[in-house]
Formats: C-alpha cells, structure tokens, sequence
C-alpha cells in the first residue's frame, strides 16, 4: 500500500506521531471506515424515529437547517445541502404538506422564500437533535476535552474551502 509521505520535524529522537506514522494508507483507511461506521450508528436512531413518520434523511436535513436558521431562504438552503432545486422541492413540498414547515414570502422580495418550522416541526427537530446531542454527549464524555478539540480540527480540515467559509461565517468562533 502507498503511503502519504510528508515532510519530517528534524530531531534526534522522533516519536511514532512526529514520524507521521498515522499518515500511512493502513491507518488512513481505518479513519475512513470509522467515519462510515460513526456516521451509520450518528444517524441510526434519528433515522428510526424519521423512518416512523414517512420521512427520511433529506427531510432531516432540511429540518435541521430550518430549525438553525429561521427564515432561512430556500437558495440559501440550497447552498447548504449541496441538492438540485427539484431534490428540494420534493422534500420542502412534502415537509409543507405535512406541516413541517411553513414559506412565507420575503418582506422586500416577493420572489423571495422564506423557510420557518411550525410547532410539529419544532417538535420533531428537538427530538431529532436531541438524539444526537445525546450520542455526541456520551462520547465527548468518554473522551474529554481534549480529544473534543482534535475531533473537530480534523472535522474542519476535512471540509472544502467554501463549507469553511460559511461555516466560519455562521460560528466565527467555532472554526480556526
């Protein structure tokens, strides 16, 4: 297997860490496994729940953000989700059609969508995020905060420049 090969701190004696022994291919496979098997088991219980009430995924999604951004606008939904405009409005129409969510029209704009979560939608949002705040509570727990703070510096290198930007714009003082 390839190793990645980076450039090396010089000193006399040199620890496993410092020699990027955690670079190589075998142990770069087993993050990627990890964050497969983390992911699966992250959003298991949500997906029971969501499974429940003929919702999946995407409608988790878009609750989330509709929940962490009242008024959010449906193109800046879109910018965050990374989905076609028809992805969206199969998801959004039924989210609406289900009372999820509620769309008004911008105050300048009337073109303009703006995206709210009803009091069901408040409701299944708390419930979905409380899931998983519990999952990550648990497991911050049995890490602590210094194990906390590593997980989210490779979280962050692990997002593209533009997804840094906005999440840096939306939490300045959550991202380095």
């Amino acid at each position: 297997m390839t190793d990645i090969i980076l450039p090396q701190k010089q000193s006399g004696t040199s620890s496993a860490r410092e020699k990027g022994l955690f670079l190589r291919r075998q142990e770069l496979r087993r993050a990627i496994e990890l964050l497969f098997f983390a992911y699966r088991d992250f959003t298991y219980e949500a997906d029971e729940l969501l499974s429940g009430l003929d919702l999946g995924r995407a409608h988790h999604r878009v609750i989330y953000f509709v929940g962490r951004q009242p008024g959010i606008t449906v193109s800046d939904l879109l910018a965050i989700l990374h989905i076609t405009k028809q992805s969206l409005s199969r998801v959004l129409s039924h989210l609406i059609d289900e009372d999820y969510i509620i769309q008004e029209t911008g105050p300048r704009d009337r073109r303009q969508r703006l995206l709210h979560l009803t009091d069901k939608g408040l409701s299944l949002e708390k419930k979905l995020t409380d899931l998983q705040c519990n999952r990550f509570a648990r497991a911050y727990s049995e890490r602590g905060i210094d194990a906390v703070d590593g997980f989210q510096q490779i979280l962050t290198s692990l997002l593209d420049d533009d997804t840094r930007s906005h999440f840096q714009a939306v939490h300045p003082d959550r991202i380095d």
